[in-house]
């Protein structure tokens, strides 16, 4: 069961299409195995860079299934929904078929600092014993969490035990929710997404990790395993050999096509399909990110 004590990196999966939009659960075995082969410590499916808005019940639970049979690393499912109801019923799909525990992002529709804590007081009431991840991604859900909101819902939800931190600029948040824990609130876990983009910096100020879907998952777990080794220059050199491809794979709207392109080419996945309504990529950007996978790994080579 997922608790406060979680680190490392729990890759955000994606979730493999055919061609013609069907769901490939032979892709999905072969990624489970390629981000446990390239230092995943977990596996979180159905978020949103995950599509889970795209697929049906049907297919969301052969995802947890497949997911949770194939591998021995604990699993975080997305469950977030307009209601409780649903929520309540795929999470408990999700727990009896082995899953570590779920991930909550708040709704639209909450504007106070009230309505989230209320909220998610409703949720782990329906969540019962299950602990649970918030995901705190303002840039995509629209609801800013406070600092103050987020030490609230800790105090008030115990299942709470893991913070999937996103927001945008949001160092000074780490920074002050590890001040609160030193002060005496419940710490929990804080693992990191923004495609690691600000991964190196997150750690220093007191991530446990990252929990994001950049198609090199290996670079985070080498910058995560050279920072708790305190060295710090390996994990900047490491860090540095990655950054420009980090730069290209968060352009907004565009992303999920560079990231699933990569993982084909990787041998991840065996093909590129976005579901629709979903971009692809044009033959100029197909070359850019060769170039930049080219030049990466001259730089790793250059590293050592």
């Amino acid at each position: 069961m997922l608790d406060e004590t979680a680190k490392g990196v729990f890759t955000i999966a994606a979730t493999p299409f055919t061609p013609d939009g069907a769901l490939d659960l032979d892709s999905v075995d072969r990624m489970t195995d390629f981000y446990a082969e390239k230092g995943a410590t977990g596996l979180t499916i159905l978020g949103i860079m995950g599509e889970a808005g795209k697929l049906s019940a049907a297919e969301s639970e052969a995802v947890i299934r497949r997911v949770t049979a194939r591998t021995g690393l604990p699993v975080i499912v997305g469950v977030s929904a307009p209601g409780l109801a649903p929520m309540q019923a795929l999470a408990a799909t999700a727990m009896e078929a082995g899953a570590a525990g779920v991930m909550i992002a708040p709704p639209h529709t909450l504007e106070t600092d009230d309505q989230i804590t209320g909220y998610y007081r409703n949720v782990a009431e329906a969540l019962g014993d299950t602990p649970w991840v918030l995901q705190d991604f303002p840039l995509v859900t629209k609801v800013v969490v406070p600092v103050k909101v987020i030490l609230q819902i800790v105090a008030d939800c115990p299942t709470c035990v893991m913070l999937k931190h996103e927001d945008w600029p949001g160092l000074e948040k780490i920074s002050a929710l590890r001040r609160a824990s030193e002060g005496g609130a419940r710490r929990i876990s804080i693992l990191c997404g923004n495609g690691g983009q600000f991964l190196l910096e997150e750690m220093i100020r007191g991530a446990d990790g990252a929990m994001t879907g950049f198609a090199f998952p290996e670079m985070m777990a080498g910058v995560v395993a050279a920072m708790n080794a305190g060295d710090e220059t390996r994990a900047r050199d490491l860090f540095d050999a990655y950054l420009p491809l980090v730069r290209y794979e968060s352009q907004p709207g565009l992303g999920l096509a560079i990231r699933k392109h990569i993982l084909a080419k990787r041998g991840a996945i065996a093909h590129a399909t976005v579901r629709k309504p979903g971009p692809g990529l044009s033959p100029a950007a197909v070359h850019e990110i060769e170039t930049l996978i080219a030049r990466q790994e001259a730089r790793l080579q250059a590293l050592g």
